[in-house]
């Protein structure tokens, strides 16, 4: 059953200056919400035929489904543009890197945790995955602190259990005190799991299984985690294919390409969604959308790190789920999930041309593709059932003047910040504010985390 609310509330989202379902339903007349469910859509001109206690007038909003982030490291807006590690390629870049993410301590997360789902939700970001895989010594609980730090948001959030077991001295890239045994990480997984998955529609919390990528993590951990993971019906997720030199790293150490030792390690699944999946051919782009892998396409962190262009259109008509991600902000350097939608359309035209993929294919991806990656049903798209997860867009600013279809000048003229955001039919933002959050306070005290890290 989904998650109620104690008290009772009807609202009527009332006439949108444009909305997008991401299915085709009309709702033009608004969308009427009981609690956290939509209950009815409504057509243009229309009244609910549901009672309704509260009316919102969006005649000035653009509605869509609230946005689903399919990667990202939290931890990382700590090492927003670093400066040893600008300029760099991506292996030289995690090597910088690596060595400042093992000094990581528990108020670090937690304030870099904070502020970055802050800034997603602040995007129209209403559900969010991370990928956290740094567990040093005294940072055991990482993903208990990222929970505790989401419920006081209220974000939705799928929080996937990173690892990392090879370290350098096993020929991986990680330093050794970033890695654990394998039976450290399994049994911590299961207790995640057991803890906090919550496998119900309308679910606030879920866990996923996440080794880091091919290169840090043994086979034996990437097999016993698909063992788990189907124990329990959990998804899981890995960086895959995200540059040629991975692939090459692939090749050198097990002999196989990413996509088949995927296969051999028993990941080749519809449980499974990817980040990046950059470099595949065009067999490997069939086998991934015959076996229905989710890819998350993350555009600025690729363009950032010169890494390629995701085959969002070919992987998406393959049978994949695509989704977008803001991946870390180390790599990003940014948590705008609106504006890497934008992103996501000028990309793709660099790939395929104009009239091939448009700010509806982009839009498709950050909502109903995204919540497919994550194997969820209940969220991504505005229909009767549905969660009440909103983001609501002004289009009152300079950057807005002048502008036609507002659907299209959403992204075309790059939006920044919500209005308004609605989350489990709560009210998360209200006339562009966090509600509850002192956003000064929290950007003081993760200043001096990011500085006391680097």
């Amino acid at each position: 059953m989904s998650e109620k609310h104690q008290t009772s509330k009807v609202i009527w989202i009332k006439n949108p200056l444009s909305i997008y379902t991401a299915n085709d339903l009309d709702a033009h007349g608004g969308i009427v919400i009981d609690n956290n469910i939509i209950v009815e859509l409504v057509a243009k001109g229309a009244q609910p035929k549901t009672a309704y206690t509260e009316v919102y007038d969006a005649s000035e909003s653009v509605v869509l489904p609230g946005l689903v982030n399919v990667h990202h490291h939290f931890y990382q807006t700590l090492t927003r543009a670093y400066p040893p590690a600008l300029n760099k390629r991506l292996f030289p870049w995690l090597k910088t890197l690596y060595p400042v993410w093992s000094r990581l301590k528990s108020d670090q997360l937690e304030v870099s945790s904070t502020l970055a789902m802050a800034e997603l939700m602040l995007s129209g970001c209403t559900t969010a995955s991370d990928h956290h895989y740094v567990f040093t010594d005294g940072l055991e609980n990482a993903i208990d602190i990222q929970i505790e730090a989401a419920r006081k948001l209220g974000m939705r959030v799928h929080l996937t259990r990173g690892s990392m077991s090879l370290g350098e001295e096993q020929g991986g890239l990680p330093p050794q005190n970033t890695v654990q045994t394998e039976q450290v990480i399994l049994e911590d997984s299961e207790r995640l799991i057991k803890t906090y998955h919550n496998p119900q529609p309308g679910a606030m919390e879920r866990i996923a299984l996440a080794p880091c990528s091919p290169f840090s993590v043994t086979e034996d951990l990437m097999v016993q985690t698909a063992n788990l993971a189907q124990q329990y019906g959990v998804m899981m997720h890995t960086h895959l294919a995200e540059t040629e030199d991975e692939n090459n790293f692939c090749i050198k150490m097990f002999g196989l390409r990413p996509l088949d030792y995927l296969e051999k390690v028993n990941w080749l699944n519809n449980k499974v969604w990817l980040a990046h999946g950059i470099h595949f051919d065009d067999k490997e782009v069939q086998r991934l959308g015959a076996k229905g892998v989710g890819i998350s396409h993350c555009p600025s962190s690729n363009m950032v790190l010169a890494s390629g262009i995701c085959r969002g259109i070919e992987l998406e008509q393959a049978g994949c789920s695509v989704g977008i991600g803001v991946d870390g902000s180390a790599s990003n350097d940014g948590s705008n999930m609106i504006s890497e939608v934008r992103q996501a359309l000028l990309i793709q035209r660099l790939r395929y041309q104009a009239d091939e993929v448009s700010h509806l294919d982009v839009l498709r991806w950050a909502t109903k593709g995204s919540a497919g990656c994550l194997g969820r049903d209940d969220i991504g798209e505005i229909a009767v059932g549905k969660q009440a997860d909103l983001a609501m867009f002004k289009l009152n600013e300079l950057r807005f003047s002048g502008a036609g279809d507002p659907l299209a000048a959403l992204i075309l003229c790059g939006a920044q910040t919500v209005d308004r955001l609605m989350i489990n039919g709560q009210w998360r933002v209200v006339d562009g504010n966090l509600v509850g959050i002192d956003l000064v306070n929290m950007m003081h005290k993760h200043q001096n985390c990011a500085q006391s890290i680097q």
